[in-house]
């Protein structure tokens, strides 16, 4: 299990690194810079990667969008001081995969990287990899989602969340849900980030026309179902 961890705080480096090794991840590599820490993430074919926003010659969220164009299945742990609804979008947008707020316990990251890894273990496995919902068609291969034949272009949260749907349809899916299934992780309740994504995702799937795809049904969630 190869890590690498970008992060340019010798002292947090050291906590992770010890930390990190009493829960199985003992082969962590380490830059402490945004620059290196995109080279290696690059040549080397890490099992995730965790980054640090704040960064020497290049900031995180610019190794992470850099990373993606090359490798968009690595798993990516980004790590901030910033813990805004508006901080933790742009970091999912960039390509992260999850996002954890400083301070935090070491059995929290852990338990956060398992899951991705989990995630990632998950994807491999063979199961039906096209869905149809109405003009909409997923490629779960090719990771594409058209409408009316033409493809949309998607960030890699706005995929997995219509992912999420389009394999739930008719099925009211709470917040709490959509957090779990989409993020793998637990936010604080009283972020907004799934009504946000929700609103990127319905301004992509209804440009062309006022049909809702992605319905709300208030007090409870969203649905997938046929406009009304």
């Amino acid at each position: 299990m190869s890590v690498l961890l970008v992060e340019d705080e010798p002292a947090l480096v050291s906590v992770l690194k010890r930390g990190l090794a009493e829960y199985g991840f003992n082969n962590i590599s380490v830059a402490n810079d945004g620059l290196t820490g995109l080279q290696m993430a690059t040549g080397y074919p890490f099992d995730l990667i965790i980054l640090d926003v704040m960064l020497p010659n290049m900031d995180g969220i610019q190794v992470c969008k850099r990373i993606r164009t090359a490798d968009q299945k690595t798993p990516i742990l980004m790590l901030t001081a910033l813990d805004s609804t508006e901080n933790i979008v742009v970091g999912l947008e960039s390509g992260a995969d999850d996002y954890l707020v400083k301070p935090f316990k070491i059995a929290e990251l852990a338990a956060r990287l398992k899951t991705l890894l989990r995630r990632r273990g998950n994807d491999t496995k063979v199961e039906n990899t096209t869905f149809s919902w109405s003009d909409l068609e997923l490629d779960t291969d090719a990771k594409v989602l058209t409408r009316g034949g033409k493809q949309l272009n998607l960030s890699p949260t706005e995929y997995r969340l219509i992912e999420y749907f389009m394999k739930n349809p008719r099925k009211v899916l709470s917040r709490i849900q959509i957090l779990e299934a989409v993020w793998d992780i637990n936010f604080n309740l009283g972020t907004n980030v799934v009504d946000v994504y929700i609103n990127y995702l319905r301004k992509k799937l209804d440009k062309e026309d006022l049909t809702h795809y992605i319905q709300t049904v208030f007090g409870m969630g969203y649905m997938l179902k046929e406009a009304e």
